[in-house]
């Protein structure tokens, strides 16, 4: 796991890690929040998000994969007060991300902290070498369109029949970085 966390945090040989750099607020808030790798630790939070967040959850046994098995995922925790209140997964192939979650705990939406862990892991993803970014999202889903959108996400295309819990299309947004 060690090997694991390494990669995803970006440490480089100076022990300097961009994501702990140092606590930063969204705007609109007096709140700090840093963003970090996500660690095993971290999934009683991430599962308690998760299952508030979507109608059909990802289970503990697919985080635990995504974070020990696949080594394209780059998984991302948001914490406010030392409490994680988000998250944001994503696999990193050749120069592309697919993003595959991003959530914020009910209580904290609306409040920009989704723009700055996204804001803050295109970043960090950039600076690896990314060059852009896509992602699926429900046609239903309006706030986070907008958030997309704000973020420079483009629609680009439909997936008809998309998401099998309600078959409802979901809409595919690309970003350039």
């Amino acid at each position: 796991m060690a090997e694991r966390r390494m990669r995803n945090s970006g440490t480089d040989p100076m022990g300097t890690d961009p994501y702990r750099s140092g606590e930063e607020k969204a705007e609109g808030t007096d709140e700090k929040g840093i963003v970090r790798p996500m660690c095993i630790e971290d999934l009683g939070s991430v599962i308690a998000i998760e299952q508030v967040s979507f109608p059909t959850p990802w289970s503990i046994h697919s985080f635990a994969t995504e974070l020990r098995d696949n080594e394209y995922a780059r998984y991302h925790c948001l914490e406010v007060d030392g409490r994680v209140i988000g998250y944001m997964g994503l696999w990193f192939i050749l120069d592309e991300g697919h993003i595959t979650n991003v959530a914020i705990m009910p209580g904290h939406r609306g409040r920009h902290w989704g723009e700055f862990l996204m804001r803050s892991v295109m970043s960090k993803m950039a600076q690896e070498g990314m060059e852009r970014m896509t992602l699926e999202v429900r046609v239903s889903n309006d706030p986070a369109r907008r958030l997309y959108e704000r973020l420079g996400f483009k629609v680009a295309g439909r997936r008809k029949g998309y998401y099998v819990d309600t078959r409802e299309d979901a809409l595919i947004m690309w970003l350039e970085l």
